[in-house]
């Protein structure tokens, strides 16, 4: 039983170890949340640093002793009445705070409490984190993230009596009463409670952010950790282009899957360290090249922290915002901080919204897009919030970083623009919780982009954020998800852009009927697979210079190929699993592959490249078998290594029974042995011997997806692309509707599936009625198109079902 003495002390600091998620009005949301964890997830394995935290009644009591309330309410009546400033009244009540002193019992007991943890740390005087706890604070429903001052390195008792009065001044940070005015919160209701820890030597090693949901699409199935060297303040507060790993929640307890998504490495130019200063606390370094090349986490590490943040919110109930760091003199991974997230987790599900862009000028600049949505105006160039007259409402804010000082700016604003900041930045969490597009991470976006210049920031084309010259023309759709009309046809999507997959997850589709492949070699990787293979004979200087400079960080130029095209398949599969996701092996042609950096000396020159070397005649052919050897190792460390088992391959452009066999043949070579862990293997219909032989090729196939484009242009000797023939160019023509028909009836005699991937279902309900009458099993479209295609197919078969009706 505690003694007088201990109960008195109790009344100003508490264990964190005694504290629960109860107890918020004493310690505040922040420091409730790492008691809870320690007293209630330390058995499930989860790490948090030891510590104390000052109690609500102990800033009361500082308040009380130094005669503190009346100035502040009579400051804040002023700012209500116009009579004062928010600069003003802010530097009025900091300075009260600056001047005051603590009452000789809660300085006891913070002296005492700092003696026992650094006793419990086996240390005279152990280096502290005293960051500030508010009791109205990470609510889900508002974030107060980066309102109040956070103090590193702090080493001994009378250096952590002035950390913690410097906690107690910054309550009234400008920042802090401007948003507890816009949140309705009452300033002399709320406390402030000061969580002290153990310090993680993170400067030794390295620290971040993690979301367990995407924060971009609210897509709640996976885990987004952003990582740079040092302290983790640089992620917080955006000031450096951090490495975000993306984790599979589902598979993470899957036997020996790795269900990582995705690794980016970004540029890391710097990291806060402890400072040789005897009087800083901490300082800002350049990273060296070694640290920027290399990533902060090993993969066993990221699904580490992957694990413990499914746990943790679980524990919770909720999505959650989560800091974490890594002691470099142990390697021992630890939470620092665990809050709700307040974007996603608020936005009501049903209804999607859709920007598409029509016309856009010339891009100018690119980064990191947060949000999904488009944004245009004039560029104002802002270096400093101290600028904030000289910005023009609805314009563009294009600046270095922001913190909480810019949110009055920022909300005034069409899009902002940054030139450092990654997906869990300041820049980025505000941008979400404001609604406004925003491109983070530009690297030079405040050289490039003049001031007054008219510009689009478009963040609805996946990932990569970018800015256009001029005022694009565009359109916004809402696509709502009430009342789906349910279909025996399965309706599925077509997906490219591995960045943009996320977004449509939460369409109730029936998978992915084309992954299109060549794109996410073109967009992700850019390089010619046997430009990585044969390198040291590449002789052109500049496309081994440009090679370099995107593989660095793998040991193996292949390795790099490998990779990214695996991460890229790897996001498309998880955005439906389990459902199947079609994959399709890549399908440029010869002057597409040729475009791709140190692709020429590798493509001969065609004069129909359409009809060409194209689809499965490559992947056994000298001149691409080593890089079709790269697409299989993907599609297995996506199948087998990540764990994505619903994962299909299918066969582009495969024109005779004996080629079929020579590629599944390659595959099988390559470890893609057709029903071996449950492999499909299935081919595109588009050309008229695919119908001719339709049974041949069924004996050989699992199932075929119709690509009518290219059976058009075939069946009817039209260049899809020719002007002059576009009147004579139509997929519904008796011609090719015949031969769809045929062959489904012909494919379904062998017992193989037939799906449909293209745009005209959606647009025509005569070409829909077509296919569901000649018993189609899937129909695949654009993502916008979906609920436009269920509903026509849902038509479509009522109709059929009505004419049976009346036979009957």
């Amino acid at each position: 039983m505690p003694t007088q003495n201990e109960s008195e002390a109790e009344d100003w600091v508490r264990t964190l170890e005694s504290v629960t998620s109860k107890d918020v009005a004493q310690v505040g949301g922040k420091n409730a949340s790492l008691g809870e964890m320690i007293t209630t997830l330390s058995r499930r394995g989860i790490r948090v640093p030891r510590g104390f935290a000052t109690t609500a009644r102990a800033y009361r009591r500082f308040v009380e002793h130094n005669d503190l309330g009346a100035g502040i309410a009579q400051d804040v009546e002023a700012l209500h009445s116009g009579k004062a400033s928010l600069d003003k009244v802010g530097a009025s009540i900091r300075k009260g705070f600056e001047k005051g002193s603590f009452p000789e019992e809660v300085a006891v007991a913070l002296r005492k409490a700092y003696r026992d943890l650094s006793a419990r740390c086996g240390h005279d005087e152990i280096e502290v984190a005293v960051r500030s706890s508010a009791t109205a604070e990470d609510l889900p429903e508002a974030s107060f993230a980066g309102q109040q001052e956070t103090f590193l390195n702090v080493r001994g008792e009378d250096a952590l009596l002035e950390a913690c009065r410097r906690c107690y001044a910054s309550l009234f940070t400008n920042r802090a009463i401007s948003y507890r005015e816009e949140q309705g919160f009452d300033h002399e209701e709320v406390a402030l409670s000061i969580g002290v820890q153990e310090m993680v030597r993170s400067d030794q090693a390295g620290a971040g952010v993690l979301f367990t949901l995407d924060p971009e699409s609210g897509f709640g199935d996976v885990v987004v950790i952003d990582a740079n060297w040092g302290l983790g303040e640089t992620v917080v507060q955006g000031s450096v282009d951090p490495d975000q790993y993306t984790v599979f929640k589902p598979l993470l307890e899957k036997g020996s899957a790795l269900p990582i998504l995705d690794k980016k490495r970004g540029a890391k130019a710097r990291k806060i360290v402890y400072s040789q200063d005897e009087h800083g606390e901490v300082e800002t370094v350049e990273t060296s090249e070694e640290e920027r090349s290399s990533f902060v986490l090993t993969d066993d590490e990221i699904v580490q922290l992957a694990r413990w943040s499914v746990v943790i919110e679980a524990h919770y109930g909720q999505p959650m915002d989560i800091e974490w760091a890594k002691d470099g003199r142990s390697d021992v991974l630890y939470i620092v901080q665990a809050r709700p997230e307040t974007v996603q987790s608020q936005k009501k599900v049903g209804a999607l919204e859709h920007y598409t862009l029509r016309e856009r000028g010339a891009l100018i600049v690119s980064g990191l897009a947060i949000g999904e949505a488009v944004g245009a105006g004039p560029v104002c160039v802002i270096q400093d919030p101290s600028e904030i007259d000289r910005f023009i409402d609805d314009a563009v804010l294009v600046t270095n970083m922001t913190d909480p000082d810019w949110v009055p700016i920022m909300k005034r604003a069409a899009a902002i623009v940054t030139n450092h900041g990654g997906r869990t930045s300041h820049a980025a969490i505000v941008s979400r919780e404001l609604g406004l597009p925003a491109i983070v991470g530009t690297g030079n976006g405040t050289e490039i982009l003049e001031e007054g210049r008219e510009v689009t920031v478009s963040c609805a084309e996946g990932e990569e954020g970018r800015v256009y010259e001029g005022i694009a023309d565009y359109e916004i759709t809402s696509l709502s998800l009430d009342d789906i009309p349910r279909t025996k046809t399965q309706v599925m999507i077509n997906l490219a852009s591995p960045g943009a997959a996320f977004r449509w997850a939460s369409l109730p589709a029936d998978g992915v009927g084309l992954a299109r492949m060549e794109f996410v070699i073109n967009n992700a990787i850019k390089i010619h697979p046997m430009a990585l293979v044969h390198y040291d004979d590449l002789e052109d200087d500049e496309a081994k210079a440009r090679i370099d400079e995107l593989t660095v960080g793998w040991e193996s130029k292949q390795d790099y190929f490998v990779d990214r095209l695996a991460f890229g398949i790897a996001r498309l599969a998880a955005c439906m699993y389990p459902r199947p996701v079609i994959v399709r092996t890549s399908d440029f042609k010869t002057n597409e592959y040729a475009a791709l950096i140190g692709g020429r000396a590798f493509e001969p020159e065609e004069a129909n490249p359409m009809i060409g070397f194209r689809g499965a005649a490559r992947y056994d052919s000298d001149r691409y078998r080593a890089g079709f050897a790269l697409e299989c190792r993907a599609i297995r460390k996506a199948r087998e290594e990540i764990g994505l088992s619903n994962i299909i391959v299918m066969i582009p452009f495969c024109r005779t029974p004996e080629e079929a066999d020579r590629v599944l043949d390659v595959l099988a070579r390559n470890g893609l042995i057709r029903g071996k862990g449950g492999l499909a293997v299935y081919a595109m219909c588009e050309i008229p011997s695919n119908v001719i032989l339709a049974e041949e090729f069924a004996e050989r196939f699992d199932g075929f997806s119709i690509g009518s484009n290219d059976l058009t242009q075939l069946i009817l000797g039209v260049d899809r692309d020719s002007e002059e023939l576009a009147s004579i160019f139509d997929a519904s023509h008796p011609a090719v509707t015949r031969a769809i028909r045929d062959f489904i009836g012909r494919a379904h005699a062998k017992n193989t599936t037939v799906g449909f991937c293209g745009q005209a279902p959606s647009d025509d309900p005569d070409f829909a009625r077509l296919l569901v009458e000649a018993g189609i099993d899937s129909i695949s479209v654009s993502p916008d198109s979906f609920l436009a295609a269920k509903r026509v197919v849902a038509e479509a078969e009522a109709t059929l079902q009505e004419r049976r009706s009346e036979k009957t």
